[in-house]
């Protein structure tokens, strides 16, 4: 495989809205994020992904975009963006924006146009059907609940919107929005920015027949995802874009693709099909959810089930294709406190899941407070969120259905989006030093004991952990481009693999539990090693006899395998 910079990056990802706010008005902005670089600079990341800043009616928290060439008012001017560009690069940061296409908001001027006459030069920009009988064309059932299809009274006809009523879908059929979508590419590429991340990106192909999905037992809408993900002209429209925008620039570009399998993944990314760099895929996302209430499913899962889809990307992948190395992100609850032990093993645990996503092959992803081990919150009242998902969710549980309202919440409390979204701890002060105002969402009240001034003065700290584990990647070409291989597939406890490259082994030990385990590796018989990083409290061994290692709880540990 060609090296690439983004294959030895590590990327941070804002949400603009909760980082910093510098003016008091309590939504993070983006000089706040410029004010904070040399925060990032010392954790040692190389590249920032930003969340859309772009100008939005802010329905779905900016992926609703109403001009893809403005900054939304709240967090600031298109010359703060200029600023924050220049002095990231300064910086040796490279910024890549989120990439919102398969849908804009309702307030875009071409869905205002597109809605005010079927005659409208812009109606084909967007997806209109007939409903039959009185009813919507399909069935099928929108990510934020309901119907994906709003009934426009004026035209008598339906748009298509499979996320909120306000983010009417794109029509990438017409060829004129798939140019209109390449200019703004290229406008923003041409500005200096380093990549896009792509939002819901292989959602833009819809099957053009438009059936009724398959209706799951006790739901009253369809699933109209298998016409919708990776449809039948996706390959085709990625490698246009390739073409006529990507590889004009020396940029990063990963495509978030619920839906996608591995063998799909290697397909969107191998080299030459000139389409993507990496995608996010959601399995291991999805290893606690499922059954009728989906993500908001509270399932005990197995590590032997997130062992098996990790390490089944890590191989279909090896050799073609990169991937992507998230636990966390503005869509998803917090790691420490879904995988790991938020209260007595915080640190520890933080630490252990930190080096096991790390040491694996491709490119890791750090989401805001991450690196500080930040939780998941349990606001008691539904009054204190605003995730449109999650009050969607709530409403129509308890309001249509007539579900137990504790259990609804502690849903939210465990899958709901704003436990990622709680405003960045900077310190003890009011509101984590996130504001001098009142924060557009509640700062979660264990700020006083989580910060990052807390974290940059304990030398043991989460924080400064990671700064290791980046340092490894930027030091250790095995870390990069290193085999990957599963060990104790059947263990319940421990998720232990090793990375190989010029005859170098790596051996990676993640204690997933609260209790000590004993590591058998009969491969590693006669064989010893160095360690070259770990969270124990005390190293108590240096040269372990590697057959039978002993793992405090939430262990990790990083070996270099003596030759």
């Amino acid at each position: 495989m060609a090296e690439q910079w983004w294959k030895e990056s590590v990327v941070y990802q804002i949400y603009p809205r909760s980082f910093n706010d510098s003016n008091g008005d309590g939504i993070g902005d983006i000089p706040g994020i410029t004010e904070k670089l040399d925060y990032l600079v010392e954790l040692g990341v190389n590249v920032i992904w930003l969340s859309p800043v772009y100008d939005s009616p802010n329905d779905d928290n900016g992926y609703d975009i109403r001009n893809y060439t403005a900054i939304m008012d709240e967090f600031g001017s298109m010359e703060d963006f200029d600023r924050l560009l220049e002095e990231a690069h300064h910086k040796g940061l490279k910024i890549v924006m989120d990439l919102v296409v398969n849908h804009t908001s309702d307030e875009h001027p071409w869905f205002v146009e597109s809605k005010s006459s079927k005659e409208s030069p812009k109606r084909d920009y967007y997806i209109w059907k007939e409903g039959q009988n009185g009813q919507p064309p399909t069935n099928w059932e929108a990510a934020f609940s309901g119907s994906t299809w709003e009934y426009n009274e004026a035209s008598d006809e339906y748009y298509l919107h499979i996320f909120s009523k306000k983010q009417p879908d794109l029509n990438w059929e017409n060829e004129k929005v798939r140019e209109e979508v390449y200019d703004m590419m290229s406008w923003w590429l041409d500005k200096g920015i380093d990549g896009f991340r792509m939002d819901v990106v292989n959602f833009i192909s819809k099957d053009p027949s438009y059936p009724d999905g398959e209706v799951e037992e006790g739901k009253e809408y369809g699933d109209g995802s298998p016409y919708f993900m990776n449809g039948p002209r996706i390959h085709e429209f990625l490698h246009e874009m390739n073409q006529k925008v990507l590889s004009r620039y020396d940029i990063m570009t990963v495509g978030e693709m619920p839906g996608v399998t591995p063998e799909q993944g290697k397909r969107y990314t191998v080299e030459d099909r000139n389409e993507l760099n990496m995608v996010f895929h959601f399995e291991h996302m999805d290893v606690d959810g499922g059954g009728p209430l989906g993500k908001w499913s509270l399932n005990d899962w197995k590590l032997t089930d997130l062992k098996k889809i990790l390490s089944k990307w890590q191989y279909e992948l090896e050799e073609e294709g990169w991937n992507s190395l998230y636990w966390n992100n503005h869509d998803q609850p917090r790691v420490v406190s879904r995988f790991g032990d938020d209260q007595e093993y915080r640190k520890k645990s933080a630490k252990m899941l930190g080096t096991c996503l790390h040491l694996m092959k491709g490119t890791p992803y750090i989401y805001q407070g991450e690196e500080l081990g930040m939780t998941n919150v349990a606001f008691e009242r539904i009054e204190d969120y605003e995730d449109l998902e999650s009050l969607n969710m709530y409403q129509e549980r308890v309001d249509q259905y007539g579900d137990d309202v504790k259990d609804v919440m502690k849903r939210i409390h465990h899958k709901g989006r704003d436990n990622a979204r709680t405003p960045m701890q900077w310190s003890s002060e009011e509101h984590g030093g996130f504001t001098t105002g009142t924060p557009w969402l509640r700062v979660n009240p264990n700020y006083k004991t989580i910060n990052a001034e807390e974290v940059l003065d304990d030398p043991n700290s989460v924080f400064h952990y990671y700064q290791k584990l980046i340092q490894l990647r930027k030091s250790n070409d095995n870390v990069v481009h290193g085999k990957f291989d599963l060990l104790l597939e059947n263990s319940e406890d421990i998720f232990a693999y090793t990375r190989t490259y010029e005859g170098e082994v790596l051996l990676i030990l993640c204690n997933f539990s609260n209790k000590e385990q004993e590591a058998e590796l009969s491969e590693f018989r006669d064989k010893s090693g160095e360690i070259i990083l770990t969270n124990r409290e005390e190293s108590t061994f240096n040269s372990p006899e590697l057959f039978k290692v002993t793992l405090e709880p939430y262990e990790a540990t990083v070996i270099s395998v003596d030759k």
